[in-house]
């Protein structure tokens, strides 16, 4: 806790000052053009990564970067897209996926997941991915990890047209959706193929 009050004094010395105007500007004024879905993991920062601005991005960060599949009932995440879609009108999501992603890596080695039961739940919603990894030929290691990755963004793209905010603005042609996978070691993106969303 001792690094997050000197990170926010710092913030209030250094940083506020220097964008005093912007944030007197985002004090009455939500624009943000574009809804980022990424992982929960604290090694892969949405506004740090595309260096964005406060008030660029709207982030969602889940464990995996899962996106539920609409159904019926109070759901968070689908609120959050919805607000997005609906109120604020972005104009692309992008669902981003990371290499040694914990959640995916636990899925593709087959990890114990019983001392956490809200996880493993939780995790159910990459069924379709693990479905999509397993067309791959054979792979342990890394590499098992990297194609389950890939799948993953790709089935949550998939899962995010399934939600009825989503839906309308892609009939109506003012929304585009993005998946990329964030190399931590080299800080590379690689985008996922939009082709791979039907597959």
């Amino acid at each position: 806790m001792h690094d997050l009050t000197d990170g926010l004094a710092r913030f209030r010395r250094e940083v506020f000052p220097a964008k005093a105007e912007l944030f007197a500007d985002l004090a009455t004024t939500h624009r943000p053009k574009t809804l980022f879905i990424g992982c929960s993991d604290a090694r892969v920062v949405p506004e740090l990564i595309t260096q964005s601005d406060p008030g660029e991005l709207f982030v969602i960060r889940t464990a995996g970067n899962l996106v539920p599949a609409h159904s019926a009932g109070p759901d968070g995440i689908a609120a959050s897209i919805e607000y997005a879609v609906t109120v604020l009108r972005v104009t692309d999501i992008v669902i981003c996926g990371h290499s040694s992603c914990g959640a995916m890596t636990a899925l593709a080695e087959g990890h114990d997941l019983s001392p956490a039961p809200g996880v493993a739940g939780w995790l159910r919603h990459a069924d379709a991915a693990m479905a999509r990894a397993a067309a791959t030929p054979a792979e342990s290691g890394p590499a098992k990890v990297a194609t389950l990755v890939r799948a993953n963004v790709a089935a949550q793209l998939q899962n995010l047209t399934t939600q009825p905010s989503v839906a309308r603005a892609l009939t109506h042609r003012t929304l585009t959706l993005h998946g990329w996978v964030f190399d931590i070691a080299t800080g590379t993106i690689d985008p996922v193929d939009a082709a791979l969303v039907a597959a």
